[in-house]
């Protein structure tokens, strides 16, 4: 017999692995919407951006910034709907799935957009070469996690049960209270 804890606990995995599965797959969709960085060729090995092409280094972050918040929020919301799950093991997979969710988005993303942007070996002077989009800064790896943590921190406090509804919740009075007669307002003159 698989007690609580043990389904509580493939919960989670379950959550985690899910969550870095996604993630990957968003990878793949943001190295095709991130717009590569067009260079001309001043002499061997430099290059020069083009007029507003260095704009498009920001546009990739924007880019991976939105979709990792996306996975974030739908991951929490995916992870708070088994009821029996809730709790700090959805919790914590959640959290670690997301921490790996969003490494795997940017590793899978950054090997995506090489393989659709390959590096030219030593490209003649005046050509323009497509530079393969990057995710700029590792601070975008934290926006995922903490948009699953922040969105399950709302669906708890938005929660009516102090259990956060893993318990028989029926929609009949008390036993306490069924016995007793409702309590009469006095009729006002």
């Amino acid at each position: 017999m698989i007690s609580l804890r043990q389904t509580r606990l493939r919960t989670a995995l379950l959550i985690a692995a899910t969550t870095v599965g996604v993630s990957g797959l968003f990878g793949v969709l943001w190295a095709f919407l991130a717009p590569a960085e067009h260079l001309l060729v001043v002499s061997e090995g430099r290059g020069v951006a083009l007029t507003g092409e260095s704009v498009h280094q920001f546009d990739s972050v924007a880019i991976f910034f939105w979709l990792a918040l996306i996975v974030g929020v739908l991951s929490a919301v995916a992870a708070w709907l088994p009821r029996l799950g809730r709790g700090p093991y959805a919790l914590g997979g959640l959290i670690i799935g997301s921490a790996l969710g969003t490494a795997m988005m940017a590793a899978v993303g950054i090997g995506v957009a090489k393989l659709r942007f390959p590096t030219v070996d030593n490209p003649p002077v005046g050509d323009i070469i497509a530079f393969a989009p990057g995710i700029g800064t590792l601070l975008v790896l934290i926006v995922q996690p903490f948009a699953a943590c922040i969105t399950t921190l709302v669906l708890t406090a938005l929660s009516p049960y102090d259990d956060l509804g893993v318990g028989d919740h029926s929609d009949e009075p008390d036993a306490e209270d069924a016995g007793q007669p409702e309590p009469s307002t006095p009729a006002l003159p």
